[in-house]
């Protein structure tokens, strides 16, 4: 495609993507279906772009009023995911003037929130968190996540999918933490591979790997995954447990639990059992009360751990959502605790970087709940032989830690894990 359309079409999609009344890979979906003229190449370059936007998009609205022709214009151009030759074949004169003097702007003369690229609020909550760890935080914030790979261990050798995914081209190396985990070099089209196909691996950020790990699912258990989603952790505990016992997928969304079924036909996992529920006290979950084995609780957040890959979610979530949230989480992990039988695991967990929905619900409901005892998860994790595992929790209470994973030191998204244990009758 010649420059200009293509330039036409990123600022007509990123128009779209800053309405922000809806996720923005959703929209980007969107636009592509009702696009189909657009090749794979221009439907990299339109993503990257709009994405590249929504990381910087406080630093672009600085630049952007000095420049000429609508916002979304001004914006895909500063925003625009190519060669600078190609983008200036779309440019007037005009254009490519205020482009050039934009890209003499140095870092150190901007204020804080062009830097940072965060929203005030937020910059201010993290700061607290952090402390000197802001800026480190921030940066890593606004570059794009790490490709991920979970071997299925029920089908596959690490050892082995690396070996196969370089005869295809594709560098992956292990993951430092996860022994499931591999970190592909180059993002690149995955699902075409036949390992893939064959279920040999599902795309699965560590952290998230990591969450599956301290459920230390066992053979012949009886498991659930409360908030299974579209059943990434699922599919990691069936695994985990070789397909024996009874592993239930609940989630509120049919839709969500829809998108486990190809999945689970690709793992040859024959243990795991989706059902939709309508809410958290719904009378499939009360069947179930003191005979659970383990329960996983990926909770519903902000998902503020995840900007790397979700940047939209910053202009898009709000202090009284994060509110709403924290008190939805407290609810789901008192009803999912009800179905634990003494000496369950319960693990409760997030992708918020926000104290808030972590470690203030963990408190909260060990406060409520002196039938549980908080479980130490650097002893957990050192256990299972996961290296560094004291750089990956901080301390939580009474001497117990909680796991605390963050982009800008562990290279995976922000995650958040405390872990109980139901005591005896």
């Amino acid at each position: 495609m010649h420059p200009a359309p293509l330039l036409q079409a990123c600022t007509d999609l990123l128009a779209l993507v800053l309405k922000f009344d809806h996720p923005a890979d959703a929209v980007v979906g969107r636009f592509f279906r009702e696009h189909r003229s657009l090749g794979p190449r221009e439907r990299a370059t339109l993503t990257e772009s709009v994405y590249n936007v929504l990381r910087k998009k406080q630093y672009f609205e600085h630049l952007a009023p000095s420049g000429s022709g609508s916002k979304a214009r001004r914006l895909a151009v500063l925003g625009f995911h190519g060669e600078r030759e190609f983008l200036f074949g779309a440019l007037n004169d005009q254009e490519k003037t205020w482009f050039n003097a934009c890209a003499q702007v140095r870092p150190d003369e901007l204020m804080d929130r062009h830097r940072h690229n965060l929203p005030d609020w937020l910059a201010d909550r993290l700061k607290k968190e952090v402390g000197d760890d802001f800026w480190p935080l921030a940066q890593s914030l606004a570059e794009p996540g790490t490709l991920d790979l979970r071997v299925n261990p029920f089908k596959a050798k690490r050892e082995d999918v690396v070996k196969e995914l370089a005869r295809n081209s594709v560098r992956a190396v292990p993951t430092p933490y996860s022994p499931w985990g591999l970190r592909v070099a180059e993002k690149t089209n995955l699902t075409r591979l036949d390992a893939f196909v064959r279920g040999d691996f599902e795309v699965q950020d560590e952290g998230s790997q990591l969450l599956a790990l301290l459920v230390d699912a066992h053979r012949g258990e009886m498991v659930v995954d409360f908030c299974a989603g579209a059943g990434g952790k699922t599919l990691a505990l069936g695994a985990a447990m070789r397909s024996t016992g009874r592993l239930y997928a609940f989630d509120t969304s049919a839709h969500r639990l829809d998108a486990l079924k190809p999945r689970l036909a690709r793992s040859g996992l024959s243990n795991v059992h989706p059902v939709a529920i309508s809410h958290e006290r719904d009378e499939r979950i009360k069947r179930l009360a003191g005979k659970i084995d383990r329960v996983l609780i990926d909770a519903p957040c902000s998902g503020l751990g995840t900007l790397r890959r979700n940047p939209d979610l910053k202009w898009r979530q709000t202090p009284e959502v994060v509110a709403q949230m924290a008190a939805l989480q407290l609810l789901i992990i008192q009803s999912a605790s009800r179905l634990l039988k003494p000496g369950g695991r319960l693990v409760y967990a997030t992708c918020s970087l926000l104290e808030e929905e972590n470690e203030q619900v963990a408190r909260q409901f060990s406060d409520q709940n002196p039938d549980f005892e908080a479980l130490d998860v650097a002893g957990i994790l050192d256990a299972l032989k996961v290296p560094q595992a004291q750089s990956l929790s901080r301390g939580g209470e009474a001497g117990a830690s909680q796991l605390r994973l963050w982009p800008h030191r562990h290279k995976v998204d922000g995650f958040f894990a405390a872990v109980w244990q139901k005591k005896p009758a």
